[in-house]
């Protein structure tokens, strides 16, 4: 039987510290802290995936390309680098998927119109199985969405077709 794996999506100390307020942020972070915990005591994979640049708060070994504080990875838990907003593209996602033999992924993270959005769609066409933690992925706001439109026309367009939307505190991991 093919396991349910957790992956958290570039939720990075820059993306609160370096640029506008999260929506949310704080109560986001609470819920992926949830979905970390239910997936750590039932033993599921769990995959942090993390942006990396060149130059800027992105760039690897700086205060801002760590993730998040309260997200803290585990030592048995995996780190996968990206360079893009596809967390497959050029990165060891799949063969870290498959290792943990898991055939449905549960996404979180940041940015909703960005990588998580790619990512949620990315997962599809590969075959697997898609729950988005709808209240668990978050962005900013733009000069044309607020980012509350923004996560809630996400949660609705990928859920017509490329995922299963659930709460987060309604995602539960099996043994």
């Amino acid at each position: 039987m093919k396991k349910t794996a957790l992956l958290v999506i570039d939720v990075q100390r820059a993306m609160f510290e370096n640029y506008g307020p999260v929506y949310q942020g704080e109560q986001v972070i609470q819920r992926i802290c949830g979905l970390l915990s239910r997936a750590r005591e039932a033993g599921a994979p769990v995959i942090f995936v993390q942006h990396c640049t060149g130059s800027g708060p992105f760039k690897p070994d700086t205060p801002g390309w760590r993730i998040h504080p309260a997200l803290t990875p585990e030592a048995s838990e995996v780190v996968v680098q990206k360079r893009t907003p596809n967390s497959f593209k050029d990165t060891t996602l799949e063969a870290e998927i498959k290792r943990a033999a898991a055939g449905t992924l549960v996404i979180t993270g940041m940015q909703t119109e960005f990588c998580v959005d790619t990512t949620c769609r990315a997962a599809f066409d590969r075959g697997y199985k898609v729950v988005l933690a709808e209240d668990a992925h978050t962005t900013f706001d733009t000069p044309l969405l607020s980012a509350k439109l923004i996560v809630a026309h996400h949660n609705n367009v990928l859920g017509e077709f490329f995922v299963e939307r659930r709460p987060a505190d309604k995602i539960r991991f099996s043994r």
